[in-house]
């Protein structure tokens, strides 16, 4: 955890939340003492315990500057199993991505959808720890959908990119992206139904390859992005 993160109107952690434990155990501070802080997709800055007991501290929250900028990457990731989604999640907002598009793919697990990840909206959590890991507020948005016919409306406009090992045509780090969105669109365990490689190729997606091995679904989605990026000469 390098920034501690609170919602916009947060002043208050008790002694159950991973903050609280993390200021007092790691930071080691007490009243008094200062630390440093962010409020989600807003400003970093220092936050300042105020008051504090064995059941909860109450900090004041100073502003720097504004740390919430994303990269102007969308990623379409098909849902895979929820064990991986989690490092797919946090991965990806520790790089920066903007947006993340969750569709059911046509071979992938139909129940993944209704894991406690989403449905109790453990995942925000994960995109939370994502951003506190990267030292910056900003959150990417995370999207749900049906299936790639609704990610694809729900990404927009860009530079329109989809890995597929069968129909690949280039190496997308042969690309030069400087200057555009970029939209990456990633495959389950299984890779992409046909139906769905001609859906994307109707929308406009061009098929990219990360080389010639297969790779997990949570590899590519932390390659692939990086590889962009890089493309995008932003890191």
């Amino acid at each position: 955890m390098n920034i501690v993160l609170l919602e916009k109107d947060e002043r208050t952690l008790s002694r159950g939340d991973e903050r609280f434990q993390h200021i007092r155990k790691v930071l080691h501070k007490g009243v008094g003492d200062s630390f440093h802080c962010g409020i989600v997709n807003s400003f970093e800055g220092n936050a300042r315990i105020v008051s504090l007991s064995d059941e909860e501290m109450e900090l004041e929250f100073t502003p720097s500057f504004d740390s919430s900028a994303l990269y102007p990457l969308t990623v379409i990731v098909a849902q895979v199993r929820p064990i991986c989604m989690k490092r797919i999640l946090r991965e990806a907002v520790s790089m920066g991505v903007e947006k993340l598009i969750l569709p059911i793919s046509d071979l992938g697990e139909k129940s993944y959808s209704s894991s406690s990840l989403y449905r109790d909206g453990e995942y925000r959590s994960i995109l939370l720890d994502g951003a506190a890991q990267s030292g910056k507020t900003g959150v990417s948005e995370c999207i749900l959908t049906e299936g790639v016919e609704k990610a694809i409306e729900e990404a927009g406009e860009g530079e329109k990119l989809l890995m597929d090992n069968v129909i690949g045509a280039v190496n997308l780090s042969s690309l030069s992206l400087q200057g555009k969105r970029v939209i990456l669109a990633i495959g389950p365990e299984r890779g992409w139904s046909e139906r769905e490689r001609g859906i994307f190729l109707s929308s406009g997606f061009s098929p990219v390859l990360l080389g010639s091995r297969i790779l997990r679904t949570e590899t590519a989605a932390v390659a692939g992005p990086a590889v962009a990026l890089t493309r995008m000469a932003l890191i």
